[in-house]
């Protein structure tokens, strides 16, 4: 393989950051990661798009700590998330615990899926710290809830839609029995838009 820069010279390393193959005297070595000059540039000019990536961060060990709720976030430094994962997990395993209904089914299959978000969740976090550009992908996630505070309105519809059906406004078989097709529909939403911003 060739030289990016000078096509006829032979490469002796990759980009860490992106991957364009490079020569002797193309490479930059920083902490025994090669580099590229713009990357390079990049990262020292402060551009969140091009900081300077973890290589020892594992998206895969990452995603196996993911498994027990607040492991994975921990792995990635996130503890204030790993502190927020535990209380939800613990408040699905009590509602489950906890004689509420129709819900309780709900309860416990959120209490089994949710390690399976978490895994996923650590997999990208670690893997955006691997490349080096997880403060984008926080900022952006940040500028977005900024905009449009979706966890607040989802909350308050449901909310709505509970208080309604106390007080018997709203009643039939698919409020009583096929609710949780909106919590499906608006997790899928999420999650659609989660992966377009990724």
């Amino acid at each position: 393989m060739k030289c990016a820069v000078h096509p006829e010279v032979d490469a002796t390393g990759f980009c860490r950051n992106c991957g364009k193959a490079l020569c002797a005297s193309c490479t930059r070595d920083v902490k025994g990661a090669l580099y590229c000059e713009d990357c390079l540039a990049a990262a020292l000019a402060g551009n969140a798009a091009a900081q300077v990536p973890q290589p020892g961060v594992s998206p895969v060990t990452a995603a196996i700590l993911g498994i027990v709720p607040g492991l994975g976030a921990v792995y990635n430094g996130e503890y204030t998330k790993a502190v927020i994962q535990l209380a939800i997990w613990g408040g699905l395993f009590a509602a489950g615990m906890s004689n509420i209904g129709d819900l309780t089914a709900l309860a416990w299959i959120a209490f089994g899926l949710f390690p399976v978000y978490l895994a996923v969740e650590a997999y990208r976090v670690a893997l955006a710290r691997r490349r080096g550009t997880y403060e984008k992908v926080v900022a952006e996630a940040d500028k977005d809830r900024a905009r449009k505070p979706i966890g607040a309105m989802i909350l308050i519809g449901l909310g709505a839609i509970a208080l309604l059906g106390n007080f018997g406004l709203i009643r039939g078989d698919f409020i009583d029995k096929a609710w949780p097709v909106v919590l499906i529909v608006i997790g899928a939403w999420l999650l659609s838009r989660r992966a377009r911003v990724a």
